[in-house]
């Protein structure tokens, strides 16, 4: 039984990519001097921890069948609005409640727009995406709030009690992670996106709620993206408009990556943190090397695009496979 479940597990749609992050780790600690250190590891953490935020909430909406590139431009309205009210005196523990509640909004627009309007989610958040972007321009303009307390901004980088190189952010995100999964494959509630994502129809007339289910799932999106939103804020010290641009292709590109399918109804939460840790090793490692963000940049794309071609390649091999044996089967021959 333990064999069957370990060859079950080796023959999932993630097993590629967590193989794929076991190779970049061994190599990377092998053949660049100051990967394997402390501050390092420290750096490569905090370095993907918005992402993996942003990936957890995206995957769930993937896995039905839509999409949400909104979230690094609702990350930098939070980032503006937080440097808004703090310039403006009011207390930074009001801001952060404020923020989230910016963040739901966000979110739930997406979300009504998708299941009350019926328009397509990748439109809808293209849209928002330069909405959202907007509006932090709006409030902040081309210049940075970066007057922040210390102990908050020290915080957000603090470690682990007693762990040195393990930012408290990355257990935070693990517990995170961990429910999510729970959710998503030990739930009745979790294991109806994946009908959903097959079939939308076919679901709402088994019982599930299909547009309530999306539209608080871009509305756990939007808060989740402003809760990263904070942490990047707080991390880096400062505010600024033009903070994470771009970021939303990583966090699709990580979420792709670990195996989710553009198409839905497939993924897992272990693959989509696979992915995500693969994507920033392979970042960091590229940047220890001394590689320009230009390639990085090019890098990334090139998952971006493999991770979606690769499965279909796959499925194409498997059909031209059955193919034949269902063909002599058809004409009543032996196999």
């Amino acid at each position: 039984m333990a064999l069957e479940t370990i060859a079950k597990r080796l023959r999932a749609r993630e097993a590629p990519v967590v193989g794929a992050l076991l190779v970049a780790l061994l190599c990377a600690s092998m053949f660049v001097d100051v990967f394997a250190t402390g501050r390092n590891t420290s750096f490569l953490l905090l370095s993907v921890a918005a992402i993996a935020l942003m990936a957890l909430p995206m995957t769930l909406i993937v896995i039905t069948g839509e999409i949400d590139l909104s979230v690094a431009s609702t990350l930098a309205l939070t980032s503006a609005t937080l440097g808004l009210l703090w310039e403006s005196g009011v207390p930074i523990e009001t801001a952060l409640v404020i923020c989230l509640v910016v963040g739901a909004l966000l979110g739930a627009l997406n979300g009504v727009l998708v299941t009350v309007m019926g328009l397509p989610s990748l439109a809808v958040t293209i849209g928002t995406m330069a909405l959202y972007r907007g509006l932090a321009y709006v409030l902040l303009g081309d210049r940075a709030v970066a007057s922040y307390p210390q102990s908050w901004v020290s915080g957000a980088r603090a470690p682990f009690p007693g762990v040195e190189g393990l930012p408290w952010i990355a257990v935070a995100i693990l517990v995170l992670a961990l429910l999510f999964a729970v959710f998503l494959h030990a739930t009745g509630a979790g294991r109806s996106l994946f009908d959903i994502g097959n079939n939308d129809e076919a679901a709402r007339f088994s019982g599930v709620p299909v547009k309530w289910t999306k539209f608080w799932l871009f509305t756990l999106s939007g808060v989740v993206a402003s809760s990263a939103g904070v942490f990047w804020t707080l991390q880096y010290g400062t505010s600024r408009a033009d903070t994470a641009f771009g970021l939303e292709l990583q966090v699709v590109a990580a979420v792709l990556l670990g195996g989710v399918s553009i198409f839905g109804g497939v993924g897992s939460i272990l693959g989509v943190m696979s992915g995500v840790l693969l994507l920033g090793v392979l970042r960091n490692a590229l940047q220890l090397f001394g590689i320009s963000s230009d390639v990085l940049l090019i890098v990334t794309g090139a998952i971006l695009i493999a991770s979606v071609v690769t499965p279909n390649l796959a499925a194409r091999v498997r059909s031209r496979r059955a193919r034949p044996l269902t063909s002599r089967t058809s004409k009543g021959d032996t196999p």
